[in-house]
């Protein structure tokens, strides 16, 4: 039995390549959190945390994703069966509450070690895949019109995106919809135009905005309201023509089934750290489909590690009628893997190498930390039973 034997965190800041406008925060550098997990094999597996915007996103923010690994996880992991992924995270849930995109680090760094093991993609342990190439959405987020519709035309042009989303919710509702409707104008029916909130709308913002998007010619908005305000998302969702997705109101599978049995969406965002991993985003998905509720892949603007990852489990999903917004590796002015992700005619290529199908430049790696990787390894005198 191979046992793990080794977890290592490094917190890298990649900078980005224009500045990122969101509702709640600006980006020009985005943080993450790599995992490194070793086993007695040898047998390495990468994984990756990441939030939006830090603490003005959600409730994680890297340096308390890389301390709840060390000092909480890692401890409990040691030890452990290194293929027995779900005894392993249950084993975290029990003794640590939330930290879902810390956790999503950790599941997704076994769950590419035991693919790796095996000499299989990731995607073999779910299902196997149903599509080979995943359409991918890009965020325009300079928020202004005339740079907006630039970069989409040229992005057009080169066949790399035609589908496109706006982050609003920043500025007044008439300005945002004025930005909405000239890029929607602009681009006609060569691309689909969709809007994110980032949950920054009244209720009575959101009923306003959501029948102005729709004259706009807008296909989706997501999370206009505040995720605690389930009741209204279901309104909106009920009275708008236009398509209401679910996002920061997922946090795992029993959000899902809370949000499918009020029918608070029309789509859900699925994410992998939102969710807690692989395993835990597979579930997500799969009660939408159970609902009837159409799946779009999220990001949270991963560098390749988490995209890669995202990728194996989207491409296994048999309906993804709203494509994916996997496009983190390409906001960044740096690179982490050995060889980049494939971005070609409007799509995402999966990767088909073993695990999640990508390897760490390690050069790269330890060009992009923060500081020195914090590396645990606890003595085999000390064993998993001893631990309270």
């Amino acid at each position: 039995m191979s046992k793990i034997e080794r977890i290592e965190t490094f917190i890298l800041d990649l900078p980005t390549i224009r500045q990122h406008v969101l509702a709640m925060a600006t980006m020009r550098t985005q943080s993450v959190v790599i995992v490194r997990v070793t086993a007695s094999d040898g047998i390495v597996g990468w994984g990756e945390g990441a939030t939006i915007g830090g603490l003005s996103y959600g409730e994680e923010s890297v340096e308390g994703m890389a301390l709840a690994i060390d000092t909480y996880m890692t401890p409990l992991l040691i030890g452990q069966d290194a293929d027995r992924v779900g005894a392993a995270m249950a084993r975290i849930g029990a003794f640590v509450q939330g930290n879902n995109t810390a956790k999503c680090a950790v599941e997704t760094a076994l769950q590419d070690a035991a693919a790796r093991r095996l000499g299989v993609p990731l995607a073999h342990l779910f299902g196997g895949r149903v599509r080979d190439r995943l359409p991918c959405a890009w965020t325009l987020a300079s928020g202004q019109s005339d740079l907006d519709i630039a970069e989409a035309e040229r992005l057009l042009d080169a066949r790399r995106h035609n589908i496109f989303k706006l982050k609003i919710g920043k500025r007044a509702l008439a300005d945002d919809i004025a930005h909405i409707a000239a890029i929607k104008r602009a681009l006609g029916d060569r691309a689909s135009v969709r809007v994110d909130v980032n949950q920054a709308w009244s209720v009575t913002d959101a009923r306003r905005g959501l029948a102005a998007l729709a004259d706009a010619g807008a296909d989706l908005v997501e999370q206009p309201v505040a995720r605690q305000h389930l009741p209204a998302l279901a309104r909106l969702t009920q009275d708008f023509p236009i398509a209401v997705m679910a996002d920061e109101i997922l946090r795992g599978a029993e959000d899902a089934f809370r949000v499918a049995a009020a029918a608070g969406a029309d789509v859900f965002s699925v994410k992998l750290a939102q969710s807690g991993g692989v395993g835990p985003a597979a579930k997500v998905a799969a009660i939408a489909e159970a609902a009837g509720i159409g799946l779009y892949g999220g990001t949270m603007i991963e560098t390749g590690v988490g995209t890669a990852a995202a990728a194996q489990l989207f491409a296994t999903l048999p309906r993804l009628d709203w494509g994916t917004e996997l496009f983190g590796p390409l906001l960044f002015t740096d690179e982490v893997l050995a060889a980049p992700l494939r971005y070609e005619e409007f799509a995402l290529v999966v990767p088909d190498g073993p695990g999640i199908g990508v390897d760490i430049d390690p050069d790269r790696l330890d060009a992009l930390r923060r500081d020195r990787p914090r590396s645990h390894h606890v003595p085999r005198t000390i064993t998993p039973a001893a631990i309270p």
